[in-house]
């Protein structure tokens, strides 16, 4: 699947991956959940149309967006991966992953009552029940 993206976007998601991944695996795999969250339309994401809704959203958007580096030119590399996910590539445990964050121990079973799908070095992967975002899926 091919998700549609304006270039304004799609420098947002150059952005996003780049201030949140942990390596291009990483990176891909924070693109894989902001694409995820575009196309769910359901809990937290409804009405998020755009990458630049979705990196934006308050609250629940990304924190990257408070830091300097996040507004610097891409790298073409950088570029390269977002492209990979806009072209519908998705890496597991975020493949169907709404949600992510970094704790300070282990990953809970369970994060706001989203199931853990899997960890990726430092951060924590979150899905949404099929009944609940069939879109995700």
């Amino acid at each position: 699947m091919v998700t549609p993206l304006g270039k304004c976007t799609y420098d947002t998601v150059v952005k996003s991956r780049k201030a949140e991944g942990e390596g291009e695996q990483g990176m891909l795999m924070v693109g894989n959940v902001g694409v995820n969250r575009i196309r769910s339309n359901c809990l937290d994401f409804m009405d998020i149309r755009s990458m630049r809704d979705m990196v934006y959203q308050s609250p629940g958007g990304f924190e990257a967006t408070q830091k300097g580096y996040f507004y610097q030119k891409a790298r073409e590399r950088d570029k390269e991966l977002a492209q990979r996910v806009i072209n519908g590539e998705r890496i597991w445990p975020a493949s169907n992953a709404l949600w992510f964050f970094r704790p300070v121990g282990d990953c809970p079973p369970t994060w706001y009552n989203q199931q853990h799908s899997g960890r990726f070095k430092a951060h924590c992967f979150f899905i949404p029940t099929y009944e609940d975002c069939p879109a995700v899926y």
